[in-house]
């Protein structure tokens, strides 16, 4: 692009265009952009700022906490608190939502984040992110609740994710296109690098967890069965398999050169819908997918539909090229 763009032109200029996105909501997402900055300065000094490594404690879904996943966590929580544009957060490492201090004014949103997405990856120097999502509170709320966070996926108001890779990226939606933003580090700024990011509606990549194979089900099994089988299966042409082990680096690629991801349910914890949280990853980068002209469900439904019921809830996810999600869904509702 000739020009550059900065993030808060972007949104001034998406407002004028579409009327969508008010002064606080462009507050609050210039906020978040801010607080990923300082997240990718964190993850950029890895051992020389002491930050690789176990913090010696878990998130409420049981698992170990890595040192950035807290610090990335405070970073959000103390970047947003003080604005007025929040009436309250809910992160992934935390088991209940967090309530804006009453030393500080309250806004109309809802924040909810991930604030370290791939943390396996995390001292293995491999591509790791941020994922965030918007929710207006609900009308004559005063005191926020979990209940006020439960909103299916369709009333988000804005979606975004960063990736903390050899370019600090954030790929962004309020509604209108996917637009992604490259971190100018001698500036400090996030310029626009990509509008209107489309996946095709086809492809020949897929991403999951292939070490998983035995504990399928008989859909997914069909499935990636088929795509394995290249030209002399019944797809009659070869896929690629592509792997990260980091939501937002494996979506990102999606959004740049196509693909399908999935993270299905399987038959080592029935009782599990899937393994992803539907609040935190879920349906931020359904929203994201769907309007890059991809599509996202659970295998059953869209999982924008979804009506959650807890704030931790998990879900099965199959996202990006539309042919090859609608295929894999379809498989589903056969089995059944």
């Amino acid at each position: 692009m000739s020009k550059r763009i900065s993030l808060t032109q972007h949104l001034i200029e998406q407002q004028r265009l579409h009327n969508k996105i008010p002064s606080e909501l462009r507050l609050l997402i210039e906020v978040v952009g801010r607080a990923c900055k300082t997240i990718s300065h964190a993850v950029g000094k890895g051992a020389l700022g002491e930050v690789l490594g176990t913090a010696g404690s878990e998130n409420v879904q049981g698992e170990v906490q890595k040192k950035l996943d807290v610090i990335s966590n405070e970073i959000l929580l103390e970047a947003n608190e003080w604005g007025g544009h929040l009436a309250g957060m809910a992160s992934e490492e935390m088991e209940t939502i967090h309530k804006i201090p009453n030393r500080y004014p309250k806004g109309e949103y809802l924040l909810l984040f991930d604030p370290l997405d791939g943390s396996s990856n995390i001292d293995v120097n491999v591509s790791i992110g941020t994922i965030f999502s918007v929710l207006k509170a609900p009308d004559g709320m005063t005191e926020p609740s979990e209940n006020d966070f439960l909103q299916p996926g369709a009333k988000q108001v804005a979606a975004g994710y960063a990736v903390y890779g050899p370019q600090t990226v954030l790929v962004l939606t309020t509604g209108d296109g996917v637009h992604c933003f490259t971190l100018d580090r001698e500036m400090g700024a996030w310029v626009l690098t990509q509008r209107d990011m489309q996946i095709p509606v086809d492809t020949k990549e897929f991403a999951i967890n292939a070490s998983n194979a035995r504990h399928w089900y008989p859909p997914v099994t069909r499935y990636v069965n088929e795509m394995l089988a290249g030209t002399t299966g019944p797809r009659e042409k070869d896929f690629n398999m592509r792997w990260i082990a980091s939501m937002v680096a494996d979506v990102h690629r999606i959004l740049n050169r196509g693909g399908v991801f999935m993270y299905p349910a399987d038959a080592r914890e029935p009782d599990k819908p899937g393994k992803l949280r539907l609040m935190y990853e879920a349906n931020p980068m359904a929203f994201l997918v769907e309007q890059a002209g991809g599509a996202a469900t659970d295998g059953k439904q869209r999982i924008l539909d979804i009506e959650p019921q807890k704030l931790h809830q998990r879900v099965a996810v199959f996202l990006g090229a539309k042919n090859e999600v609608e295929r894999v869904t379809a498989y589903h509702k056969e089995s059944t």
